[in-house]
This record gives structure tokens, C-alpha cells and sequence, in this order.
């Protein structure tokens, strides 16, 4: 017997109960019919337009999804942490680049008597101080290398071995000796001292800012040649912090050459000249990247030469069997402003090689 409300034959085939299991997968809410690009139209709106019996609706305008939002949010977030991790990046913000000009003194050593020569350069360098000091680049050595509070050891040693590599372009170089191209120990230069060092080359002065024996050494090619292409030296590098982004290295080296007179066609006699060089270099962050220094003080004495002989543009050195000129150094007038004051000192005699 069927159930109060049901037809008496029973539900019929296809009705709500018989076959709605069988059909449950392709029946559409409403959500899914209002969604229909395609829509009937009414019977009315058939007999009145003489339509077709579908129109198409316009698409609808749906929000971003929830995952095209996450998307978009996570590559918002990247962007903007990639440019906050650019503006605060751990190391810190090199400082503006300032030139500081190199402050430099040259100061001519004259010898007591005559200057000692032989025709054997070995005996020179036997008789002398210089007769332990290391030949050419061997004798500037790298110190041991330990970090600072805020440089690395790559750091430190990038610092030392530019000092040491502008120390024998400068004063080793048999090019930059006697008197050729200056390129090399450019290139070893911060940029923001190649202005004062053209100048320097370009209009030598003995101002204590535009020397080019300021720079390195440079021998008068008319006066003297290389006996010896390789000269001897002795020295110390040494290297500080000076504040967290700053690296200092201070050199302090001997060097003596061996020369002979340039215009005698038998080379002459030979004779030692010795140039003591104290040389100070600072290091930011953005030179130890570029290898490069900014040389901020350099110091020499250089002798046998003669007081009254000019020493700013090239050294002209006495050479064997010569005496310095009477007199002292070129006189100074206390009234001309922009000239430093003219200094000389005397070679000592132990300086020289023994008889």
C-alpha cells in the first residue's frame, strides 16, 4: 500500500523520487543557469519580436579569484622586499667621494765630498748599507695579514697588495725611472687625484701639491742612466683600520740605484743614489673593489743631489767623482705666498759606499 499523499499507481517513472538518483549529476542549481551565456526567451517576448528563441547574455563581471588574488599579493610582497633589501642592503653606505689632495715633501740630501764610483756596480752595493736589501720587487714584501673590526682578510690584503704594486710602479719601473710615460702609477689612483696628478706633470711646482717626484721617482735621462735595472730595497708595509669604512696603509722603504753618467759613451764610473720614501694611502670601501688608493701623504729624501738644483719636476743626482754646489738651498721669500719653503739636508758619509 503506497504512502498518504502518493498517486494511487504509484510514483510515476522520471517523477522526483523515481529518477531523480539517476539524473542528480546533471541537475543545475541556480547559480549555474544565471552563469548561461545563453538565455530562452519567454513565449511572450517569441510571439511579440519574432526573436530567436535563445539571446546571448552579456558576460558577467566576476572578481579576481581567491588564488589570482593571493598571486597578486605574494608578488607584491616580493617586489617590495627585494626593494627595501636594495635601499638597506648590510654593508654600509659608501660615504660621498671627496678629493683629498696629496700633501708631499721632497727633500734633497747634498753630500760632504765627492760622490764614491767604481766600474763594477757588485762592488758598490758589497761596500755600502745597502749590501743585504733584496733586489727589485723581492724586497717589498707583504707583512702578515689579519682582518679588522670591520674588514675582511681579502679586504686587508687587497689594501697591501695595491700599496706594494704602486710602490714598484713608482719607484721600480726602469720606464717610469727615467722619465717615461707616468700611465702605470696612474691607473693605481683613485680618480678623484688624477686631477691633481695632470696638473702635476702637466705644470711641475715645488708647492708641495704638484711635484712630480711627489708621485714617484723620476731621474734627469740627460744626467744619469740605470746602471742596474734592478735597485735594491728595504721596507715596511703596515695596515689599520681607521674607521669602519676606511682602510689606511703606511709604507716606509729604502731604495738605492746604482747609475752611471748618461752621456758618456763608455758608461763611466758608477755611484749609488737613495731615496727614502714615506708613503701613506687610504682605502674605501669602493677602491678595494676598483684596486686602486688614494695616496694622501708621501715623504722623501733622496741624495746625493745638490741644494741649489730643482727636485720638483726630476731628480737630478750627483753622480761619481762630483761635489755638491756651494751654498745652500734656493732661497726663500717669506713674502710670496703659494710656495712651500725650500729645505736641504746633508748626506752622511756612512750613507756612502767605503773606499
Amino acid at each position: 500500500m503506497g504512502e498518504s499523499g502518493d498517486p494511487p499507481a504509484g510514483t510515476p517513472e522520471g517523477g522526483p523520487d523515481g529518477g531523480e538518483d539517476e539524473y542528480r549529476s546533471v541537475v543545475f542549481d541556480e547559480s549555474f543557469v544565471r552563469a548561461a551565456r545563453l538565455q530562452e526567451f519567454s513565449a511572450r517576448e517569441r510571439m511579440t519580436d519574432h526573436a530567436r528563441a535563445v539571446r546571448r547574455r552579456p558576460a558577467l563581471h566576476r572578481g579576481l579569484s581567491r588564488q589570482a588574488l593571493l598571486l597578486v599579493v605574494l608578488i607584491a610582497l616580493a617586489f617590495g622586499t627585494a626593494i627595501y633589501m636594495g635601499i638597506r642592503h648590510p654593508y654600509p653606505a659608501p660615504q660621498a667621494k671627496r678629493p683629498q689632495p696629496l700633501r708631499m715633501t721632497v727633500i734633497p740630501l747634498a753630500p760632504q765630498g765627492s760622490v764614491p764610483g767604481s766600474t763594477r756596480v757588485a762592488d758598490l752595493y758589497a761596500h755600502s748599507p745597502a749590501a743585504r736589501f733584496p733586489a727589485g720587487a723581492e724586497g717589498v714584501g707583504l707583512p702578515a695579514v689579519r682582518r679588522t673590526a670591520h674588514f675582511s682578510n681579502s679586504q686587508v690584503r687587497a689594501a697591501l697588495t695595491t700599496a706594494r704594486e704602486y710602490l714598484i710602479a713608482s719607484s721600480l719601473d726602469p720606464d717610469t725611472l727615467t722619465g717615461g710615460s707616468p700611465g702605470a702609477v696612474r691607473l693605481l689612483l683613485d680618480p678623484a687625484q688624477h686631477g691633481q696628478f695632470d696638473r702635476s706633470f702637466a705644470h711641475p711646482a715645488a708647492d708641495e701639491r704638484h711635484a712630480p717626484t711627489g708621485w714617484l721617482v723620476r731621474f734627469d735621462r740627460a744626467r744619469a742612466a740605470l746602471a742596474d735595472e734592478r735597485a735594491r730595497v728595504r721596507g715596511t708595509l703596515r695596515a689599520a683600520e681607521t674607521d669602519r669604512n676606511a682602510l689606511e696603509v703606511t709604507s716606509d722603504h729604502t731604495f738605492v740605484y746604482a747609475l752611471r753618467p748618461a752621456a758618456r759613451e763608455d758608461g763611466g764610473k758608477a755611484s749609488l743614489f737613495t731615496v727614502r720614501r714615506e708613503l701613506r694611502f687610504r682605502f674605501d670601501r669602493d677602491d678595494l673593489r676598483t684596486h686602486r688608493a688614494e695616496l694622501l701623504v708621501s715623504a722623501a729624501r733622496a741624495g746625493p743631489l745638490s741644494c741649489a738644483d730643482e727636485t720638483a719636476s726630476r731628480l737630478r743626482p750627483l753622480l761619481a767623482g762630483q761635489r755638491a754646489k756651494a751654498g745652500g738651498p734656493a732661497a726663500t721669500d717669506p713674502y710670496e705666498t703659494g710656495k712651500a719653503t725650500a729645505v736641504c739636508g746633508s748626506l752622511a758619509a756612512s750613507a756612502q759606499p767605503s773606499p
